[in-house]
C-alpha cells in the first residue's frame, strides 16, 4: 500500500519522539508502627518503679520539702510502707521484662541494617539495664517482704542494709538505657537511621544526664529522667518517619 505524501515523515518523527516520562510515584507515608511501643511502656513503668514508688522514711521527706538535712538510722526502717515498696518491685520488674521484649525486637527489625554500630549498642544498653535492675527492684522487693509477710525476720539493722541496697538500686541500672540514648543520637547524624529531631532529643537526654551525673558525683542520675527519653523514643519512632522502622522492602 502506497504511503501518502508527508505520512512517513510524520510516522519517522512519532517513532523519534521519546514516549513522556511517567509521573514518578510518591513514595507512601510510613503510617504508624506498634513495635517501638514496648520502649514507652518499659519507659513508663521504670519511672513509676524508680520515682513514682520510692520508699523514704517520712522524717526524711519532710526535711527534703523544708531545705534540711535528715541523716537515715536503722531506727527508720520499721517505719517504712510496705505498700509502696511493692507497687516500686512490681512496676520496676515489669519495666525490666518490657525492656527485653524490645530489645529483641529491636534487634529483629534492625538486622537489615547489619553495619549499623549504633543500632547493636542501643540494644546492648536495654539489656544492660534489664540485667542490673533485676538485682536493684528485687532488693525493692525484698525489702517491702521482710517489712510485710516476713516482719521480724531480720531487725533494724538488717533492715538498713537492705534499704542502702534500695536507696540507689534502682537508679544505677538506667545508665544503659542513657548509653542507648547517645546511640540512637549517633545513628540519627552519623548514620541517617532515627530522624534527626529524635537524634536532638537523645542527645539532650543522653549528654546532658551524663553532664550532671559526672559533675555532681551522683551515680544514679541517670535513672531520675532518662525512662522520660524511653517514652518519648518509642513514640516518635511509632508515629514518626524512620529509615529503622520503614517495612523491609524484602
Amino acid at each position: 500500500m502506497t504511503a501518502l505524501p508527508g505520512q512517513s515523515s510524520v510516522a519517522a518523527s512519532a517513532q523519534a519522539t521519546p514516549p513522556a516520562p511517567a509521573a514518578a510515584a510518591r513514595p507512601a507515608k510510613q503510617g504508624f508502627t506498634a513495635w517501638p511501643l514496648w520502649a514507652s511502656a518499659a519507659g513508663a513503668l521504670g519511672f513509676a518503679g524508680t520515682i513514682v514508688f520510692d520508699v523514704r522514711p517520712d522524717a526524711e521527706t519532710e526535711a527534703w520539702l523544708s531545705g534540711e538535712d535528715y541523716s537515715v538510722t536503722s531506727a527508720d526502717m520499721l517505719g517504712l510502707a510496705v505498700l509502696p515498696g511493692r507497687l516500686g518491685w512490681t512496676a520496676g520488674l515489669l519495666a525490666m521484662a518490657l525492656l527485653l521484649v524490645f530489645a529483641a525486637v529491636w534487634w529483629r527489625r534492625t538486622q537489615r541494617f547489619e553495619r549499623s554500630v549504633g543500632a547493636k549498642v542501643v540494644a546492648f544498653g536495654a539489656i544492660a539495664t534489664a540485667a542490673a535492675g533485676l538485682l536493684g527492684y528485687g532488693w525493692k522487693g525484698a525489702l517491702a517482704n521482710y517489712l510485710g509477710p516476713e516482719a521480724g525476720l531480720y531487725d533494724e539493722q538488717g533492715l538498713f542494709v537492705y534499704y542502702m541496697l534500695t536507696d540507689f538500686g534502682a537508679y544505677f541500672p538506667w545508665f544503659g538505657v542513657l548509653v542507648s540514648a547517645l546511640a540512637m543520637a549517633w545513628m540519627a547524624f552519623a548514620e541517617r537511621l532515627v530522624s534527626r529531631v529524635l537524634g536532638v532529643v537523645s542527645a539532650l537526654f543522653g549528654l546532658g544526664l551524663l553532664t550532671l551525673m559526672l559533675v555532681s558525683g551522683v551515680p544514679g542520675i541517670p535513672g531520675t529522667l532518662i525512662q522520660g527519653w524511653l517514652v518519648i523514643a518509642g513514640l516518635w519512632l511509632a508515629v514518626g518517619r524512620s529509615r529503622i522502622t520503614e517495612r523491609d522492602p524484602a
